[in-house]
């Protein structure tokens, strides 16, 4: 029997314009164009609704990649484990497969229905989009095989996993195992309503398990509910069924979590209430989490003589072991404080900043403060003193050559 290449060659024979070795050229540079095809998933960009068409047609279900262009395991998805060829062929073979850039086109659509929590994210939907299965983070060849056989599992898929659950809403095992698997791929706020079902089961006696504690840590996020202030009055009896570090940890996530959509979108008053409970933890890492979002909310609603109030009150406390906080709450007073009293305190904090770590950027905040309270001797001499080190260093410097070109100035920042 002859070969493909064989053949072709044959044939190329009877055209005088062509000689074998062209032909042999045309057949490898095919045969290449086909085995690079066989080696890289055939993702679908024509959108949602063209998909799920494909996968009803097709009868095959969907597998979606979510990503970011500035998510650096993103890339290396797409040029690594994409290109696998093993990876390829069991994608091909298995899904509907098709991508999209969470910032373009349908990429806000994907991120509101689908509740997605980190990148790079892979989505496994239904014909009728369904989500069947998500994980999300990088991944090696091996390792995303497996995990994407798990999607293939009926019983391994959520549709499954939420039916058992809500036929049977005391299960603890079937709780967890529906949480676990949401955790994979979903916002905390998704996992929350399921826990909450399974908890208010529970009298206060029974929440004190270790099987409980499972379920509170992977599916709890509001601070308000009642499994999470059974927690706090029990951290002792907590940490005997966990550990310390875990109770302590979970606490601390949960303060971090919970007050960002209201500082993102400047809700006040909601970040207040959630704040007032958060206040009543008493750990420094939990206080020094309030201190940051407080310092945010003032910045995002430009309140500056709250700013200054909180900086004034909690920096030494919160902050003195930080140097980068410390050189932008001094950046914060160089560009909105001009009272001189809360400038110097400013000095202060950027002087203890370049104490923990000299850079040219901190220098040249605290030379700004010095020109800003009037000190143009030491605005002049540090940001010499900048631009001699900074520029044998190869650094553009012209932060500094313009200070001391202003230091006759000391009302200009």
């Amino acid at each position: 029997m002859y070969s493909f290449q064989s053949i072709f060659i044959m044939n190329c024979s009877y055209f005088s314009g062509f000689s074998i070795k062209i032909c042999r050229l045309i057949v490898l540079l095919f045969l290449t164009a086909i085995g690079s095809a066989q080696n890289a998933i055939h993702f679908d960009s024509s959108g949602y609704q063209s998909v799920l068409q494909r996968s009803k047609s097709e009868h095959k279900p969907i597998f979606y990649f979510l990503y970011a262009d500035w998510c650096p395991h993103c890339t290396k998805m797409k040029n690594e484990v994409f290109n696998d060829s093993v990876v390829a062929h069991f994608m091909n073979d298995n899904f509907i497969c098709a991508w999209q850039n969470i910032e373009k086109g349908e990429g806000l659509f994907f991120k509101q229905k689908f509740h997605i929590a980190a990148f790079p994210c892979f989505l496994f939907l239904e014909q009728n989009g369904t989500v069947l299965y998500n994980f999300n983070g990088e991944f090696q060849p091996t390792a995303f095989i497996s995990e994407t056989k798990t999607a293939l599992n009926p019983e391994k898929q959520l549709p499954y996993l939420e039916k058992q659950f809500y036929q049977e809403p005391t299960s603890a095992e079937k709780c967890l195992i529906f949480l676990v698997t949401l955790k994979k791929g979903s916002e905390r706020t998704v996992l929350n309503p399921i826990a909450q079902k399974y908890l208010a089961t529970q009298s206060e006696e029974q929440l004190l398990s270790e099987m409980n504690w499972k379920i509170i840590a992977n599916g709890v996020s509001d601070m308000a509910s009642r499994p999470f202030q059974f927690v706090l009055r029990h951290q002792k009896e907590f940490a005997a069924v966990a550990s310390a570090k875990r109770v302590q940890k979970k606490i601390v996530n949960i303060v971090s979590e919970l007050p960002q959509p209201y500082t993102e979108n400047l809700d006040t008053i909601n970040y207040q209430k959630k704040r007032s409970i958060a206040q009543t933890i008493g750990l420094q890492k939990t206080d020094s989490l309030i201190f940051r979002y407080d310092l945010l909310v003032a910045e995002r609603t430009k309140n500056w003589s709250t700013y200054k109030i909180i900086t004034s009150q909690s920096v030494e406390k919160h902050a003195f072991k930080d140097a980068q906080v410390l050189k932008e709450i001094a950046q914060q007073y160089v560009l909105h404080v001009n009272d001189v009293t809360s400038l110097k305190l400013a000095v202060k904090w950027a002087e203890r900043a370049l104490e923990l770590n000299e850079t040219y950027d901190t220098e040249i905040v605290l030379a700004k403060l010095f020109q800003k309270t009037n000190d143009s001797i030491s605005a002049s001499a540090l940001s010499l003193k900048a631009k001699i080190k900074y520029s044998a260093l190869g650094f553009n410097t012209q932060e500094a050559d313009d200070l001391l070109k202003g230091a006759n100035n000391p009302h200009k920042p």
